[in-house]
């Protein structure tokens, strides 16, 4: 009798873990209704390029350039693989644009601080703004809608784990004289669940932490960051500002 069901217990038992990333516990206790409410999914404008309509990858590939990306998509939501590394759209772009993207992190109460649903969403492959389980922390420079290691989010505006939130990041490309020299900084303005979290900041450095680098007087391609958590996606899309 030991022998027959000990198969189905331990199959239950790997199958946990991955169900319990997705769902609230007991022990999770939010701060206020709303923020166990996802956020409401704003549709492509009608110029916009969508980049993730929920079905297909088409519109991107792993860094390198070339390989298929092989991000699990399932009911309309694009789930990163730890181990499977960045990917990148295959276009780039320049100048000023929207950026909105969709994501929701994970539930993994025993892990702290960089080790909570970690990923991150970069413009021109360059400047990431930062994705991590923030929740009900004062935020810093290295925590959720961060621009990485430069500004903190003016406020936490992060949802609960397992819920879907929203960025709606402004960038501007920075500027270069005939001569090659910088002119104007990169100037970004995020918006966290419909909240500017940063409002027109110039960013200095042409690269943040694991960006891609490259000449920044160029155009760049949106990467979505692999940094190990099964960080979740839906209805990315980029509008061209003139």
């Amino acid at each position: 009798m030991l022998r027959s069901t000990l198969p189905l217990i331990v199959l239950a038992f790997a199958a946990a873990p991955s169900f319990a990333q997705w769902k609230l516990d007991d022990a999770f206790k939010a701060a206020k209704p709303e923020d166990l409410k996802d956020v409401e999914s704003t549709p492509p404008p009608k110029d916009a390029i969508v980049l993730f309509d929920g079905k297909s990858a088409d519109a991107w590939t792993k860094k390198d350039g070339k390989s298929e990306v092989k991000w699990k998509i399932a009911d309309g939501t694009w789930e990163g693989v730890k181990g499977h590394g960045d990917i990148v759209t295959k276009e780039k772009f320049g100048g000023k644009f929207k950026l909105h993207v969709e994501f929701r992190v994970p539930y993994e109460p025993t892990n702290k601080g960089q080790g909570r649903g970690n990923s991150g969403v970069y413009p021109q492959g360059r400047y990431e703004v930062q994705i991590l389980d923030s929740y009900g922390l004062k935020s810093g420079k290295n925590d959720c809608a961060a621009i990485y290691d430069i500004y903190p989010p003016k406020t936490n505006e992060c949802k609960a784990p397992t819920i879907w939130q929203s960025y709606d990041i402004e960038f501007t490309a920075p500027t270069f004289g005939t001569d090659g020299k910088k002119t104007e900084p990169t100037h970004m303005t995020v918006h966290h669940n419909g909240v500017k979290v940063h409002d027109d900041v110039k960013v200095e450095k042409d690269n943040t932490t694991a960006g891609m680098g490259g000449d920044p007087s160029k155009p760049g391609p949106i990467l979505l960051q692999d940094h190990g958590h099964p960080v979740q996606y839906r209805n990315i899309w980029i509008l061209q500002i003139k």
